[in-house]
């Protein structure tokens, strides 16, 4: 009922505007052409911001001695692309963390039966306090290092992603943020 109302009001808009104009209707074109190709512009930024978002922002890279280099992203944090068990997964720096963290909708994507883990565990959130359940990673990969082993911890409440916390961040001997960039030495 709404689309049928905005396309009348539309089309009475359009057509009062088109009889104002009607000795000018080459120029009217030339406008109405103008503004479409703003508005699929328009439509095509908004579609394609996330690809132009990742192309643009600095990505995790590998320097020198094999120092993992993580740039500070536009909302304010570090993020790391790992590989968890030979799937890829982006973890969220976070020092405030006692463990490495996985959320749910993770630790399902890598074949962890959530629902049948045991939540014995307890983390105190920003959300109040959770129940958490220990896991155990093959391995985990963040650049040209490999861990097996790796103890982890999945949350049981909401999380939008996994943090890569101390004990995790533990194995690497110095971590130094310079610049917009935080430094991961092994």
């Amino acid at each position: 009922m709404q689309v049928a109302y905005l396309s009348l009001l539309v089309a009475v808009i359009a057509g009062s505007y088109l009889l104002s104009h009607r000795r000018n209707m080459g120029r009217v074109a030339q406008q109405a052409g103008i503004w479409g190709l703003i508005f699929v512009g328009v439509i095509a930024a908004v579609g394609l911001w996330g690809d132009i978002r990742n192309s643009v922002a600095s990505q995790q890279s590998v320097g020198t001695d094999g120092q993992i280099v993580l740039p500070l992203q536009a909302d304010g944090h570090y993020y790391a692309r790992a590989t968890v068990n030979g799937m890829p997964l982006t973890f969220m720096v976070d020092t405030g963390a006692s463990q490495m963290v996985l959320s749910r909708d993770d630790a399902a994507a890598l074949g962890i039966d959530v629902d049948g883990l045991r939540y014995l565990g307890q983390a105190s959130t920003a959300n109040g306090v959770v129940g958490t359940a220990q896991v155990t990673l093959d391995s985990v990969s963040l650049g040209d290092l490999t861990d097996t082993g790796v103890q982890a911890i999945v949350n049981e409440g909401q999380m939008d992603g996994s943090l890569l916390g101390m004990s995790y961040l533990r194995n690497f001997s110095n971590i130094q943020i310079s610049g917009d960039a935080l430094i991961l030495t092994r």
